[in-house]
């Protein structure tokens, strides 16, 4: 299927509102300024998982302990959900452009200041700060997406975006365990952070140069400083609320959590009550809400955000209990252990270029596909971790892996595709905020649940899951109860897949039961006309 412009109106249940003026003609350097937000977008996905393989490293440089190690992986997730919502809706109602370059800048000093610490302590709280940075940039991302493209064009975008979500999730214990080996385990965990320096560096004047200058994404023009009216009770409520739900979650990767973090969970809940109740209340009235009424109306966007957060949930938590185990319990080192879920992130690759062209075709059939075969590669991960260890064991965890990769591919870049199709152009930061922090919260409750389950099993037998690589190869009994571990926590995780693709299959019946999952056919072009089907929204 050949891409098309924007031109032409999509065709759908309803008529789509008119084009806007960036609508009207298609940016010629979009696929540039696509270029340019996928890679800023990588760096900071990518922090999230590479700095796991970086702490036995960090531990023995600055001295860190338990608590300091775990706000050092566990801040930088917490303040870059926090970030999200916001982020996408100052991006919407000022300058998406002005607020990426800010975030943009704004990492790449970060990155410095994290690579240059001197205590723990410091770290930690330079992590905070460089989450918040990612938030900020990370919703102008999806924003651009709708913005730039419509029809065929726009699977292929969300297509490349799915891509470097599953790679960026993957490759960081590569990435991290390669910048170790090169700079060495004392002083090696600076390389990951200072990796990020002179990326950043080339990216900055790209952005400057490629990404689109505003018109004002308001209805009314309001453009600049003066038109940034935001609903700053909405925000707080929020912000308050994502971190009570989010903060018991991220602080349970170690072993000495406190207990009473789960209290938080309630008045995290009633916040999130209120924030839903003052957010009606403002529309009812008039007012200009954080979340506006008719994106939670929209029954792809609810659903498919559903989808988004229970399989974020689900392969998220994967990476940490793998390398815990082929680090800790098979003696690999952290390169070597790298390269057995390399496979993951190279199918995931190639599969999304596919998801992004079929989801065009078929619709949500599509990520139901690409959830049956996740749950699969999960399930011959479950069985090989129970049953074979050693270099055969890492092996054919490795081929597991590359499957249940294949999957996400199926999954990540369509459901986004599918999620955000009928979501107007004017809130679409919002909704790329509120999505991306569903799937922080998804993927901060998955990882708690998988890590769990697997410190659980180690301590039943008497073992730690800390510390760090092994020193040799560990005897064979100590592997099989790593394996039987790493067995427990892949089963949590095909739970959560398996709830995720029953989500799926609930909005593929909803689907075909209203005509909505025909196939989606871009929008005719100004020289051929659409195939008969279902039009890609353009989102106003």
């Amino acid at each position: 299927m050949s891409p098309t412009g924007p031109s032409g109106p999509a065709r759908g249940r309803t008529p789509a509102p008119a084009p806007g003026p960036a609508a009207e003609q298609a940016d010629p350097a979009r696929w540039r300024a696509l270029g340019v937000c996928l890679a800023v977008g990588f760096m900071t996905l990518l922090d999230v998982s590479i700095v796991n393989v970086a702490l036995p490293s960090i531990e023995g440089s600055l001295g860190a302990g338990p608590s300091q190690v775990q706000w050092i992986v566990a801040g930088y997730a917490l303040a870059f959900g926090l970030a999200l919502v916001p982020a996408g809706r100052v991006g919407d109602v000022w300058s998406r452009r002005s607020v990426f370059l800010v975030g943009l800048a704004g990492f790449v000093l970060t990155s410095a200041l994290a690579g240059l610490v001197q205590s723990a302590t410091a770290l930690a709280v330079v992590r905070l700060l460089q989450g918040v940075t990612a938030g900020l940039v990370n919703p102008q991302v999806l924003a651009l997406i709708q913005q730039l493209f419509t029809g065929a064009e726009r699977g292929r975008a969300f297509a490349a975006f799915g891509t470097t979500v599953g790679l960026s999730t993957a490759v960081g214990p590569l990435l991290g365990g390669a910048i170790i080996q090169v700079f060495g385990v004392e002083e090696g965990w600076r390389g990951v952070f200072l990796v990020n320096v002179p990326i950043g560096l080339v990216l900055l004047p790209l952005a400057w140069r490629w990404l689109p200058r505003d018109r004002s994404a308001r209805p009314d023009g309001a453009r600049g400083v003066r038109g940034l009216h935001l609903d700053v009770v909405g925000l707080l409520l929020l912000a308050a609320a994502v971190v009570l739900l989010m903060l018991p979650f991220v602080l349970t990767t170690g072993e000495d959590a406190p207990p009473a973090r789960w209290a938080l969970l309630a008045p995290g809940a009633l916040l999130l009550v209120a924030f839903v109740a003052w957010e009606r209340r403002l529309g009812r009235r008039g007012g200009d809400p954080v979340v506006r009424g008719e994106l939670v109306r929209t029954g792809s966007f609810s659903n498919g955000a559903a989808v988004g957060i229970t399989y974020f949930a689900g392969f998220t938590g994967i990476f940490l209990v793998v390398t815990l185990y082929l680090q800790s319990g098979l003696g690999l080192s952290p390169l070597q252990a790298g390269l057995v879920q390399t496979p993951f992130a190279l199918a995931s690759a190639v599969t999304a270029q596919v998801g992004g062209r079929q989801v065009v075709r078929r619709g949500r059939i599509t990520v139901v596909v690409g959830l049956l075969v996740s749950a699969a590669g999960l399930t011959a991960a479950d069985v090989v971790a129970a049953t074979a260890q050693g270099t055969a064991g890492a092996v054919a965890l490795s081929a597991c892996l590359a499957v249940t990769g294949a999957g996400s591919g199926l999954v990540i870049s369509p459901n986004q595709t599918l999620t955000l199709a009928d979501v107007p152009r004017a809130v679409a930061g919002v909704a790329g905020g509120v999505l991306q922090t569903g799937q922080r919260v998804g993927s901060a409750v998955g990882v708690a649940a998988v890590t769990a389950v697997f410190f659980t099993s180690l301590a039943g037998a008497g073992l730690s899951g800390a510390g760090g690589p092994a020193t040799g190869t560990p005897p064979a009994d100590v592997q099989a109860v790593f394996g039987s571990a790493l067995s427990a926590g892949l089963r949590v995780s095909l739970a959560l897949v398996l709830l995720a693709l029953a989500a799926a299959v609930v909005d593929l019946v909803r689907r075909r039961r209203t005509g909505e999952d025909e196939g989606i056919a871009p929008p005719p072009g100004p020289q051929r006309g659409a195939p008969a089907g279902r039009g890609l929204r353009s989102g106003g």
